[in-house]
């Protein structure tokens, strides 16, 4: 194949020597369900209720609890040496292979290969084929045990290979950096990642609370940060009456929008967020580890009536905001901080709480004429 021999050549240019090369490329597959995968954008999004309850099921937790009881040596070492407790290290184990029962089977090299051959994401699956090919010189993992979901993301806490390359650990000290079958390794390895992320020991990630009556839900915004004691100032009250976790960093949360629980969250859930770019990722480990350890799940009620908009919706709302002046960026069906930010104006412009949440009824309003 022309791209393979083209990329041998970039392979050999990074310090990949032939005998790596030739195990890792001369038997490479084109994977037709990898393109597909990566095509599939789904029409339908999932609401932030709908997504924990899958996540932070009962099942989930109980087997989680059993689980953590099985490697508690190897995530207490971790947690001693990195300051990122066990149970947020077990509910990531948790959240990215139901613990360590399925990280994919799918070939990491072809996935790659196929990835970069496709040409969306070219020059990405590059970079990480050639840190995959330096993690075989390295002797961590042969090609054929090299395995992991279809887009690349390895072990049993799913780490892309230039992760690997920047975090991953050999803690049980065979000489191997072992995320698929060595717990000890597996363990320190996502907590130097979370630590290195910015994680604060001895903080947690942050608490469900009550807001204040006529609280401008406008301030729940990530660039809105300060201690929790401000917020405190500000009216914010824990839900069992204790003094809020001393937060030196801290922002205002509401998943759901206004009717939905709050959430006052620190620098180490936003350590869990460059583990996993989603809100709802971040909040189902932070919730998870916290059900392990026997604490409460969410307190206040989901508006579960609401529905989310699809993407076309979403689609249709930035196109809508953009037309009536208030800019949310290019629309792509999304919802980022532009989205979120001119909707919010929109919301004040009409007298409604600025929560910057979608639902149809606002979708509805900026359609009429």
């Amino acid at each position: 194949m022309r791209w393979v021999d083209g990329f041998r050549a970039t392979a050999r240019a990074a310090g990949i020597g032939e005998a790596t090369l030739h195990a890792a490329l001369d038997n490479i597959h084109y994977l037709p369900r990898v393109v597909e995968l990566d095509r599939a954008q789904p029409e339908f999004n999932r609401t932030v209720w709908d997504y924990l309850d899958s996540a932070v099921s009962p099942q989930r937790v109980t087997r989680g609890q059993d689980k953590l009881l099985q490697v508690r040596a190897e995530a207490d070492a971790a947690a001693a040496r990195y300051g990122v407790p066990a149970n947020i290290l077990a509910a990531i184990w948790g959240m990215e292979s139901n613990y360590g029962s399925n990280y994919g089977d799918i070939p990491t090299l072809d996935a790659l290969a196929t990835l970069g051959f496709e040409g969306r994401r070219e020059d990405w699956a590059r970079g990480q084929l050639v840190a995959a090919l330096q993690i075989l010189q390295n002797g961590d993992i042969d090609a054929a045990h090299m395995v992991g979901s279809w887009a690349g993301a390895m072990g049993q806490t799913q780490f892309l290979p230039s992760n690997f390359l920047a975090y991953a650990v050999d803690a049980d000290g065979d000489g191997r950096r072992d995320i698929w079958g060595s717990m000890a390794d597996v363990m320190a390895s996502t907590a130097n990642f979370l630590a290195r992320s910015g994680w604060q020991a001895g903080q947690p990630w942050g608490t469900e609370v009550q807001l204040p009556p006529g609280f401008d839900v406008g301030r729940a915004d990530a660039g809105v940060r300060q201690s929790s004691a401000q917020w405190a100032a500000e009216g914010l009250r824990s839900m069992d009456g204790t003094p809020l976790p001393d937060l030196a960093d801290a922002d205002l949360l509401l998943p759901a929008g206004a009717r939905g629980p709050a959430f006052l969250v620190g620098p180490s859930f936003r350590a869990i967020l460059r583990y996993n770019n989603s809100t709802s990722y971040a909040l189902g480990v932070s919730l998870l580890a916290q059900r392990l350890g026997n604490g409460p799940g969410v307190q206040a009620p989901w508006p579960r009536d609401l529905r989310a908009l699809t993407r076309s919706q979403l689609l249709e709302l930035q196109t809508a905001l953009n037309q009536r002046g208030f800019a949310s960026g290019t629309p792509d069906g999304m919802m980022g901080p532009a989205t979120r930010d001119g909707l919010r104006r929109y919301q004040r412009s009409i007298g409604l709480p600025a929560d910057g949440y979608p639902d149809l009824d606002l979708l509805q309003r900026l359609q009429q004429k």
